[in-house]
C-alpha cells in the first residue's frame, strides 16, 4: 500500500490500534487511572511496531540498509519486553527461574540481537542467516516463559469466572508474543505475523475492559468502602479514590476480602504469594483506618 511494503492487514491493525489508544487517552484524562497509562504506552509501542514493521525496509531510506532492521527489531524487542513487564505487574510474577527478571530478559534478547544477528550479517551480508541465529535462542527463552506462565496460572482451585477469563486472555497474550521469533524465521508474511502480534494487544485490551466491567458489576460489594471517601459517593472510580485511595490491585483484593476469601485463596486467584496478599491487605487496612481484618469486615461488610 502507498508504494511501500505495508500490507493492507497491517494498515487495518494500525488504524484499530490508533483508535484504541486515542480512546484510552480520552478515558485516562477522565478517570486518571494509573494502569491505563501503562496501557497507553503499550498501545503506542504496538503502533510503532506496525509502522516500522510494515513500512521498512524501503530502498530510499537514508543510511545503511542494516539500520532499518535495527530500527524494526529494536521496536519489536521493546514492545515484547513491555508486554512481559505488563504481565509481570499484572500477576506479581515470582515463579520464573534463572533470574528471569524483565531487565535480564531485555539484556538477553538485546545481546542475542547484537551477537547472533548483527555479527553474522556483517560477516556474511545475509539477513536470513542472522535472523535464524537470533531466533533460535530467543525462541527458547520465549517458549520457556510461555510454559512457566501457563503452568502457574492454569487449573487454579476456586477461581471465579473473572479470574479464569483473565488468565486465559493473559495466556493467549504471552503465547502470541512467544511465537514471534518463530514467525520471523518462517518468512515475511505480514498478514500472519501482524495478525498474531496485534492479537496480543487486543487480548490485553479485553483484559482491561473486562476488569472495568467486573468492578462496575460488583460495585455494591464496595459501597461501604467507597463511602469512606466522601468525594466518591456519587460516581464510582473517581480520580481521588484511585490515586489517593486504593490502588487497582488493592481494590481487587478488597473485593475478595469482602467475599471472606482467605489470603491463600486470594493469592491463588491472582497468582501471587500469600505473604504478598497480606502486605496488600495491611495497606488496605491502614487506608481504611482499621487495625485488623476482623475490624475491616465488621465495618465494611453489609449486614443483611
Amino acid at each position: 500500500m502507498f508504494g511501500t511494503s505495508l500490507h493492507w492487514t497491517t494498515f487495518f491493525y494500525l488504524l484499530v490500534d490508533v483508535f484504541i489508544v486515542l480512546f484510552a487517552i480520552f478515558q485516562s484524562k477522565r478517570i486518571r487511572h494509573n494502569n491505563l497509562n501503562r496501557f497507553i504506552v503499550l498501545g503506542l509501542l504496538f503502533i510503532f511496531y506496525n509502522l516500522t514493521g510494515g513500512l521498512l525496509p524501503i530502498n530510499n531510506f537514508p543510511g545503511p540498509f542494516i539500520l532499518q532492521y535495527i530500527i524494526t527489531y529494536g521496536v519489536a524487542i521493546a514492545m515484547c519486553v513491555y508486554v512481559v513487564q505488563y504481565l509481570y505487574n499484572e500477576y506479581d510474577i515470582v515463579f520464573l527461574k534463572f533470574h528471569l527478571t524483565v531487565t535480564n530478559i531485555a539484556c538477553y534478547v538485546v545481546g542475542c540481537f547484537v551477537i547472533l544477528f548483527l555479527t553474522p550479517y556483517f560477516f556474511t551480508n545475509s539477513i536470513d542467516l542472522g535472523r535464524v541465529y537470533f531466533s533460535i535462542p530467543v525462541s527458547a527463552i520465549c517458549l520457556y516463559i510461555c510454559w512457566a506462565f501457563s503452568r502457574r496460572i492454569s487449573n487454579l482451585p476456586n477461581a471465579n469466572t473473572h479470574i479464569v477469563r483473565r488468565n486465559k486472555l493473559s495466556l493467549l497474550t504471552i503465547t502470541c508474543i512467544a511465537i514471534l521469533p518463530i514467525l520471523t524465521v518462517i518468512g515475511d508474511y505480514q498478514w500472519l505475523t501482524f495478525s498474531v502480534i496485534n492479537l496480543a494487544f487486543y487480548t490485553i485490551t479485553a483484559i482491561e475492559i473486562d476488569r472495568y466491567l467486573y468492578l462496575l458489576e460488583h460495585k455494591s460489594k464496595l459501597d461501604q468502602v467507597l463511602l469512606f471517601y466522601q468525594d466518591n459517593q456519587e460516581k464510582f472510580l473517581k480520580p481521588k479514590f484511585l490515586n489517593k485511595g486504593l490502588t487497582r490491585r488493592e481494590i481487587e483484593i478488597t473485593m475478595s476480602i469482602l467475599d471472606r476469601r482467605t489470603y491463600k485463596v486470594i493469592g491463588d486467584d491472582f497468582c501471587i504469594a500469600e505473604s504478598t496478599v497480606s502486605k496488600h491487605a495491611s495497606n488496605i487496612f491502614k487506608k481504611m483506618n482499621v487495625k485488623s481484618r476482623a475490624e475491616f469486615e465488621t465495618r465494611f461488610i453489609s449486614k443483611k
